[in-house]
């Protein structure tokens, strides 16, 4: 018996469907408020496929990362704007496996240790979670695990290293001989090069075992670094680097990580149809990459959807249905006024932007026309309230500067707020208080988004642009989405346009609709509800996983 099997078996026996075994690759995971090591939707996505794959009895577990520091807790300074916090993790629900073993960074050994978390804790599958924070290790390899995404970049390609070399040496100590590595973004790619040597450079053997999930739309957001930087930190686990030219194809000196992974794996998929394709029409000019195919990102319904809202629809008690939101909008409002001091009304339509602030997510868009949204904000006969929340990268001065604007032009509506710490707990909450789930990337640059799917599992209505997973979503009745805009001009025009768009539906469409026309409001949060389930449950995703990469 291996070990995996004696000391961390699943707490059921396989469904027939799943019983190939699949070890799950990620940088980060949202699977409950208390595990604070994710920073946003990849995290978010990643926790609700653990839980997932749980409720289907799938041979499936996870392999993650012990962040020390989180991500970084979102605190205030003395005016309001926010400030980054980086306070030790305490996770006293982790076991120890009693596991280490060693991987080379920069040629030296660094100690690596892996916790355990039991299914029954957070009802995911078996997950595994490394760490270099040991008194065998000097500070400088300690600091590996601290900070997720650490912005130095030595230390952000040995996190890379960790999570792919480690893992899969992780694996190997189980026993748990995996028959799919699943990598979801190329944070883990180094589990390749370990797999290589293990098997002698036969590279059918290491492409059959690997799948590979891309969440970028965009060329320049895949990641690349110089090939001689990371062979000299070791990532490419010891492989002289004209084999590694050899394998992976890239012959100058720019080694482009999601490039790498198209290559070796046997097959990959984008997080949305309208992804899938951006994917295709983006690396088909490269040759020898692995087939593409699409597999729409989904949200836990078990944990993210609230059954008294879905029992009221099931029931065709609107009534019900109403107050029942408008209680879950009055607790929402708790938090408000907690952190801002502000008082908000559970009857009045509320507007919720919540996300990662990132330049092409444009938190502030509609705030950009002062005149008119100074108009919408300030209507006594059809009031509004707006909420944000979300968690920049500490380093993107950019979209830090955007959310203290933000915070500051709160300062002169008592119907706008702003928060902090947006989390699991605070994300539940938004969405489960939101009517309007205000979604407005530039498209094509947002491969899925899933925050809009958990608001409409929570009778919120999606106001987004046409992008991500809305295409698959949207059809009249359930939602509003704005024109496209012209793909073909100035990012400044675009942004005109949307903003126009935007501001016409809600003064046109949404704002009349909720007050004047209450019971035609109810219709279309009532569709949202039913046409989110189940195809965006994760369920479904797991799944399609299953069916589309790893039985293929």
């Amino acid at each position: 018996m291996s070990r995996f099997e004696q000391d961390f078996k699943h707490p059921y026996a396989y469904d027939p469907k799943y019983k190939k075994r699949v070890a799950y690759f990620c940088m980060e995971f949202a699977i409950d408020q208390p595990f604070k090591i994710y920073s946003g939707g990849l995290g978010f996505l990643a926790g609700s496929h653990m839980r997932s794959a749980y409720e289907l009895n799938q041979n499936f577990i996870g392999i993650g990362i012990l962040w020390k520091y989180g991500y970084y807790d979102q605190v205030r300074k003395g005016n309001q704007e926010m400030d980054a916090l980086f306070q030790e993790k305490i996770n006293n629900f982790l076991e120890d496996t009693n596991i280490k073993f060693t991987i080379q960074v920069n040629g030296h050994p660094v100690w690596v240790t892996a916790k355990y978390l039991r299914p029954s804790v957070f009802n995911t599958v078996p997950m595994f979670f490394l760490t270099t924070d040991l008194p065998e290790n000097d500070y400088l390899s300690q600091s590996i695990s601290h900070r997720l995404y650490d912005a130095d970049a030595s230390a952000k390609v040995a996190q890379y290293m960790l999570l792919g070399l480690g893992g899969a040496k992780l694996l190997d100590e189980l026993e748990y001989n995996a028959e799919v590595y699943h990598f979801n973004e190329a944070h883990a790619l180094p589990a390749a090069f370990h797999l290589t040597n293990k098997f002698d450079g036969d590279m059918e053997k290491v492409k059959e075992l690997l799948v590979f999930t891309t969440h970028t739309p965009e060329e320049a957001g895949n990641e690349k670094h110089d090939i001689h930087f990371l062979n000299k930190l070791g990532y490419f686990n010891g492989i002289p680097l004209d084999q590694v030219r050899k394998i992976t194809g890239i012959q100058d000196d720019t080694f482009d990580h999601s490039l790498a992974c198209l290559r070796l794996a046997r097959v990959a998929n984008g997080v949305s149809k309208l992804h899938g394709e951006v994917s295709n029409d983006m690396w088909n000019k490269y040759g020898n990459i692995c087939r593409i195919t699409s597999i729409t990102n989904a949200q836990n319904r078990t944990y993210w959807a609230d059954e008294q809202l879905y029992n009221a629809l099931h029931k065709e008690e609107d009534e019900q249905l109403i107050k029942r939101k408008r209680y879950l909008k009055a607790k929402l409002f708790e938090t408000v006024a907690d952190q801002t001091g502000k008082l908000m009304d559970p009857k009045k339509l509320t507007i919720v932007w919540a996300r990662r602030f990132a330049a092409y997510k444009r938190a502030d868009l509609i705030t950009r026309n002062k005149e008119r949204f100074d108009r919408i904000m300030n209507n006594p006969d059809k009031p509004i309230q707006i909420i944000w929340a979300g968690k920049p990268y500490p380093m993107d001065y950019g979209a830090v500067s955007t959310f203290n604007q933000l915070v500051h032009l709160s300062k002169s509506y008592s119907n706008m707020a702003v928060l902090v710490g947006y989390e699991l707990k605070l994300s539940r909450k938004l969405k489960q208080g939101s009517d309007v789930w205000l979604n407005n990337p530039r498209v094509p640059r947002e491969a899925s988004g899933t925050s809009g799917m958990t608001s409409a599992m929570n009778g919120g209505i999606n106001l987004s642009t046409d992008d991500g997973w809305i295409p698959e979503f949207a059809n009249g009745e359930n939602s509003f989405v704005l024109p496209l805009a012209d793909l073909n001009a100035p990012t400044h025009e675009q942004d005109e346009q949307d903003l126009n768009s935007l501001l016409d539906i809600l003064e046109n469409e949404i704002i009349p609709m909720y007050y004047d026309e209450p019971e035609t409001w109810t219709e279309r949060v009532k569709n949202s509800m039913r046409d989110v389930l189940p195809y965006f449950d994760a369920n479904r995703m797991a799944l399609q996983y299953y069916e589309k990469l790893y039985n293929e």
